[in-house]
């Protein structure tokens, strides 16, 4: 591993702290839906001590069947969309927050590559969902560049800021202009 590696991990690392006393400062618990970021976006949020505050569960939903039968998603949905859409992210989310009893959920699915890719849909496009109590949810497609881990470590970099848009809003509390825009 890379100096590089090490350092990009080190940032996913730190937006989940980040995320996790954002939480803690609002009495909020995450959940996780993950299918490309196989676990990391659950593992960042745990790496550190007191994280129990703040992550109340994770979903590896690597397969379409899994996702259909661990979250809900609609295999109508997973058959017309596809497994990397927003509506299947949406999903996602959706089922794990009414899957758990967390406040604040948030959804990854992708092509990480290097294979993987079809018409429309490139190595490194990531479907990202993120929802809310009382909020409307939140989609967003991104590409990002790079082999297999570049993908994996920016999708989990950019659905844990994203994450913060969700949260309600508090004195002081700073924004992060990194996030999804909320759907109209």
């Amino acid at each position: 591993m890379t100096t590089d590696d090490t350092d990009r991990l080190a940032e996913v690392v730190d937006a989940a702290v980040s995320l996790g006393h954002a939480l803690r400062g609002c009495g909020w618990m995450v959940a996780t839906a993950e299918s490309c970021t196989g676990g990391a976006i659950a593992r960042a949020l745990t790496e550190s001590g007191g994280a129990s505050q703040w992550f109340e569960r994770g979903f590896v939903t690597y397969s379409d069947q899994s996702k259909v039968d661990l979250l809900g998603v609609s295999a109508d949905t997973l058959a017309a969309a596809g497994a990397v859409s927003e509506a299947v992210a949406a999903q996602m989310a959706d089922g794990a927050l009414t899957r758990s009893r967390a406040q604040l959920a948030l959804a990854v699915t992708g092509i990480a590559g290097p294979g993987g890719a079809t018409p429309g849909k490139p190595v490194g496009t990531v479907c990202f969902g993120w929802a809310a109590i009382d909020a409307a949810p939140v989609t967003e497609t991104r590409q990002f560049a790079g082999d297999r881990a570049a993908v994996r470590r920016a999708a989990a970099l950019h659905a844990l800021r994203g994450a913060h848009r969700l949260l309600p809003e508090r004195p002081g509390a700073a924004g992060n202009d990194d996030g999804p825009k909320t759907n109209s």
